[in-house]
């Protein structure tokens, strides 16, 4: 049996206005989707990608195909919503899968240039591979990694859900061992940090800590896109019948404006002071900026507390 924790945390970033990213966390299955297109329906599109994703998760056991007929399922419907506006995700994730021979493993999927990192012991490792511009540049030798980072073409995408009816996703399998620990996140977050940022803040023991203080730091570093990271640790995993969802919370299948940061926590397990705790449940679609609850979407690591002025 795999058990997994994790930590969510998302913002708008401090350029756009609209956070069109969306994130699913069903146990076993984890993704991060970053929608494209214009007048909003960026969201619309990382939306149905993360909820096509959510109608397979129940699944026991879970299986390659059914996470792959998923995002042929996804990428239908986007195409069919595409009315007026051309629009578009990128989708990456993870799904636990449970093997009789051989041991659990987990499934590492990706259409985009959204990633998932694996945390080893002095670095972090990226797992996928980015469809864009610039990483065939670099794969061809004409551009370096640090040349990528800021090349003026770096955002442009070379497969995303809803832009062609023939889907190429990637996919791995890699061994699901106690101890690891996983990070999904979109091109806002890994666009702003180098690595070794990554890997520092990733380290950080508490998995909801960790993520809300990747996404402050690439607030911080300028915040120039939406930003969204999903830390996934794996608790303990062994052969066993069936899965078993986490039981440190609900499941929760949330676009950015159903959620923003927050706090998860135990059930009797008091608020720590100084944090916001997280909304209680869904709310109806809307725009965050009303939202009463939990600090502004652009905080940084200060508005978290993990830096600031020495104190006496």
């Amino acid at each position: 049996m795999i058990r997994f924790s994790h930590g969510i945390a998302t913002s708008v970033g401090r350029v756009r206005r609209v956070n069109e990213d969306s994130f699913l966390v069903i146990p076993p299955l984890y993704a991060v989707a970053d929608g494209m297109g214009g007048h909003g329906s960026g969201d619309v599109a990382s939306r149905l990608a993360v909820e096509a994703l959510a109608r397979c998760a129940g699944l026991r056991p879970l299986f390659v195909e059914a996470v792959l007929a998923a995002l042929e399922e996804a990428n239908r419907v986007i195409i069919d919503r595409n009315e007026v506006n051309r629009m578009g995700t990128t989708v990456t994730g993870l799904a636990g899968l449970e093997a009789a021979i051989g041991g659990d493993h987990l499934m590492v999927f990706n259409v985009g240039d959204s990633r998932v990192y694996r945390l080893a012991a002095d670095h972090v490792e990226q797992l996928t591979v980015d469809h864009s511009e610039v990483q065939e540049l670099v794969l061809a030798g004409v551009l370096t990694p640090e040349q990528a980072r800021v090349h003026p073409r770096r955002n442009i995408v070379t497969r995303a859900l809803g832009s062609a009816p023939v889907l190429l996703p990637e996919h791995l399998l890699v061994p699901a061992t106690g101890g690891d620990r996983f990070l999904i996140c979109s091109d806002g977050l890994h666009g702003e940090l180098p690595d070794e940022v990554i890997l520092s803040l990733l380290a950080i023991a508490n998995p909801q800590h960790a993520a809300e203080a990747l996404v402050a730091a690439a607030n911080d570093a300028g915040g120039h896109d939406n930003v969204t990271a999903v830390v996934v640790d794996i608790e303990s995993a062994a052969p066993a019948p069936v899965f078993s969802p986490a039981t440190d919370g609900a499941d929760e299948t949330l676009t950015p404006r159903d959620q923003q940061f927050g706090e998860r926590r135990r059930p009797g397990e008091r608020r720590r002071p100084g944090k916001p705790s997280a909304p209680s449940g869904p709310s109806a679609l809307g725009d965050t900026a009303g939202d009463a609850a939990g600090p502004p979407a652009d905080v940084g690591l200060a508005g978290l507390g993990l830096i600031g002025p020495d104190r006496t």
